[in-house]
């Protein structure tokens, strides 16, 4: 099964100017045990995925909230010169096929 069809919504923003944050939500907790426990989801493999290196991945479980949020450097800082994506807001997009 795909991260877009397992996870109930999964988005990207800033956390300031020089991180990004994308949250991935389950709708209920056999998905959400699905996501949180998908060694796809590993930090080492999504920094594969990412393109950065593995010490630049932090992944964070919020089992109350159903909840995987995944922490990463921007490439560059929000809003200047050579930024594609001031709002971060489509940074999640390649981790959407992840197989789980």
């Amino acid at each position: 099964m795909k991260l877009r069809e397992a996870a109930r919504v999964v988005r990207s923003k800033n956390a300031g100017p020089t991180l990004l944050t994308i949250d991935i939500l389950a709708a209920d907790e056999a998905s959400f045990r699905l996501i949180a426990e998908s060694p796809a989801l590993l930090p080492d493999a999504l920094a594969r995925r990412l393109g950065i290196p593995p010490d630049a991945c932090e992944l964070t479980r919020v089992d109350r909230a159903l909840a995987v949020k995944v922490t990463i450097g921007r490439p560059v800082v929000a809003g200047s010169p050579g930024d594609l994506d001031v709002y971060g807001a489509q940074q999640h997009r390649a981790l959407l096929d992840i197989e789980l």
